[in-house]
């Protein structure tokens, strides 16, 4: 470990300092400002030659900002002779731009993966990425972590599961929700919606039993929170006796904090793979912890070791 150097931009300073303290290391000294117009500037204060550098950044707010920030940090190790440099990217930036659906529109994702690359790159780590083929677009080696045992571990020792039923908020969801009910050993229940527009959902039907059942609705992200809302009340309307939320990226745009809390579900449970401001913070958001998971992941790779195995073939079955 003595040639493992761990550094973090700003897009998640508190994830990056539990990631240190399961590493048993210090966050290395990286100075990251501005230019009155704009502009980033980054310099390593502290010798990385020859070594395996890991760069922590997540695609929270301001987006862009810690995109552009995360290149350039990219960029100063490489020329400052670092043998790796290896992203640790717990939210995939642009992860749901992925595919081209209408005329004239960009794959933003596949563009993502190519400036990290030219950045120089060597690796890319990343939690429950939107879809599994953004893996693909990688031409250098990308891996793929689930959150999805660490939720399942608060749910199993925080929920009566007797009666529970995991519902996938979407079609495409399925095999995430199927996961989830594996392990946990309950049904599964979906929920089928369409997109009016983007960020609007209209549910068009509940596929499986509900009524009577605590319906624990499990997706990759809640962003506005109003597909997860007005899935919670469908499951409701259905007989659903009680309803829980759980993601592993917490977007929350605007005041989606707000209306989750106001809504009628009991609890959102979701990871800090990206920060959850203090003023959105509510004892109804349960936040769980994929720094051990990342933390284990980095000294794999840093040792040569096996990524894959750290989950079951179990949780392996919903890629």
């Amino acid at each position: 470990m003595n040639d493992l150097r761990f550094f973090s931009g700003t897009g998640n300073p508190e994830l990056a300092q539990k990631i240190a303290d399961h590493l048993g290391i210090p966050v290395g000294e990286m100075l990251v400002r501005r230019f009155l117009d704009g502009e980033f500037y980054v310099q390593v204060n502290q010798s990385v030659r020859g070594d395996d550098v890991f760069l922590l950044q997540s695609a929270a707010a301001p987006v862009n900002e810690h995109l552009m920030e995360l290149l350039i940090m990219i960029d100063s190790c490489k020329r400052a002779s670092a043998r790796r440099v290896n992203v640790v990217m717990p939210y995939y930036f642009y992860a749901r731009q992925d595919r081209k659906v209408r005329p004239r529109e960009p794959v933003s994702a596949k563009l993502v993966a190519n400036l990290l690359t030219v950045a120089g790159a060597s690796r890319i780590l990343t939690v429950d990425v939107h879809s599994g083929q953004i893996m693909g677009f990688f031409d250098i080696p990308a891996d793929h972590l689930y959150a999805g045992p660490i939720i399942a571990d608060y749910l199993l020792k925080n929920i009566p599961l007797d009666d529970a039923v995991v519902v996938s908020p979407d079609v495409g969801g399925v095999a995430r929700a199927r996961a989830l009910a594996e392990f946990l050993g309950t049904p599964l229940a979906i929920i089928a919606k369409r997109r009016p527009a983007p960020n609007k959902t209209e549910v068009i039907e509940v596929i499986g039993e509900v009524k009577g059942r605590s319906a624990i609705i499990i997706d990759d992200l809640i962003d506005t929170g109003g597909s997860v809302i007005g899935g919670a009340n469908a499951l409701l309307e259905r007989g659903a006796k009680e309803v829980y939320a759980a993601c592993t990226h917490p977007v929350f745009s605007g005041d989606a904090a707000r209306k989750l809390v106001e809504s009628p579900i009991k609890k959102i449970i979701t990871t800090d793979t990206i920060p959850i401001p203090p003023e959105k913070r509510d004892s109804k958001i349960v936040i769980v912890s994929v720094a051990g998971l990342l933390a284990e992941a980095i000294k794999r790779i840093h040792n040569e070791g096996s990524v894959s195995e750290l989950f079951s073939q179990h949780w392996n079955s919903q890629s």
